[in-house]
């Protein structure tokens, strides 16, 4: 390393001043990214003041791959990758190929399924599963442009289609009856909770991604209440919430017209009901 840049030592010291609790870590993400010694010095200060790490690498790492985010742009989270395993089992992936990087799977059901990334964000969820079930027919959707934006670099190399818009007034018409999956990733967070979220996701992310409305289920009540419309006879609603608000999402399919089950994962500290059109 040139002698430009500072020791190893000494980023990960300033990260801990500032408060980082994975130090180590990050300081070695900053130092492989490829900076110039200015760059990074730039880098380490904005992380040092609250920027998200994965919106200075310009990549968060979901399910094994790397995927693009820009500033702005809603963070995937580990936890969410339940909902991908959830969904991918539905496929007919095995679970330990689910559970371990998607690099790893291999082969797809035999008729090419289709998936909806409702909420898509940066179409990390429709990614992974892509990556699980190759040859399966993709559209991602969110009603944020810089979200629509980073998604289509993630899902389009892969063959995906990504739409603008609100909910399902985005997706085309011919959609309508045929999707094997809905995964959403809906915001939830109560409107009243926002305050009290760690600032990179409060100040660096759209409030559009996080906000559900007074008790965190508006959005999840329309996602659930249109959804037997467009999901096949035997298809899926698979919905990322909490553990508190899983009998709330689970009624919200009930009057859609699915028959809930919620599935929580320890491990991922994470929740998600699935509801089935019989």
């Amino acid at each position: 390393m040139s002698p430009d840049f500072p020791p190893f030592s000494a980023v990960i010291a300033r990260l801990r001043t500032a408060g980082c609790v994975y130090a180590e870590e990050e300081a070695a993400l900053l130092l492989a990214a490829g900076f110039t010694a200015g760059q990074l010095a730039v880098a380490v200060e904005r992380r040092s003041a609250g920027f998200p790490l994965e919106h200075i690498l310009g990549w968060a790492e979901f399910c094994g791959l790397r995927i693009a985010v820009e500033a702005g742009v809603f963070v995937p989270r580990r936890r969410t990758e339940l909902l991908v395993r959830e969904a991918a089992r539905i496929l007919g992936v095995p679970l330990a190929a689910a559970e371990a990087s998607v690099s790893t799977a291999s082969g797809a059901p035999a008729a090419a399924p289709v998936v909806v990334d409702l909420c898509c964000g940066s179409g990390a969820v429709g990614l992974a599963l892509a990556k699980l079930v190759p040859g399966m027919e993709l559209h991602a959707s969110d009603i944020d442009p810089a979200a629509v934006r980073c998604a289509r670099r993630n899902v389009l190399p892969v063959g995906g289609t990504v739409h603008e818009g609100d909910l399902y007034s985005a997706l085309p018409d011919q959609l309508r009856g045929r999707a094997d999956i809905l995964a959403v990733n809906a915001p939830y967070v109560p409107t009243q909770s926002i305050g009290c979220m760690p600032s990179e996701a409060r100040v660096h992310e759209p409030r559009v991604s996080l906000d559900g409305g007074p008790d965190g289920l508006h959005i999840q009540r329309r996602v659930a209440g249109q959804a037997r419309s467009w999901l096949r006879r035997g298809g899926h609603l698979l919905i990322e919430t909490s553990r508190r608000q899983a009998r709330g999402t689970a009624a919200a399919m009930v009057r859609g017209g699915l028959a809930p089950r919620i599935v929580r994962s320890e491990e991922l500290d994470a929740t998600v009901v699935v509801g089935h059109r019989p």
